[in-house]
């Protein structure tokens, strides 16, 4: 393969790396929309269930904690 055959076939490389880098951030932009996107109801969703799942927990410790707490400070002669 000749040196100009071999710059030929890289450009030719890089050219469809970037379009096809352009097709999936096209793909990410229409599914992804801001507004009302299916994979951004998705994500949203997932988030506020996890997000709601780590705050129950940590009610859970807290509450257990203390009253843990107090009825290890409680005395009974």
């Amino acid at each position: 393969m000749s040196m100009k055959q071999n710059k030929k076939k890289k450009g030719q490389s890089t050219l469809e790396y970037i379009i096809l880098v352009t097709g999936v951030i096209a793909v990410l932009l229409i599914f992804l929309n801001p507004s009302n996107g299916i994979f951004n109801r998705a994500f949203n969703s997932t988030l506020t269930q996890g997000t709601n799942g780590m705050e129950d927990m940590a009610a859970r410790l807290r509450d257990s904690r203390f009253s843990t707490a107090s009825n290890s400070l409680s005395y009974t002669p």
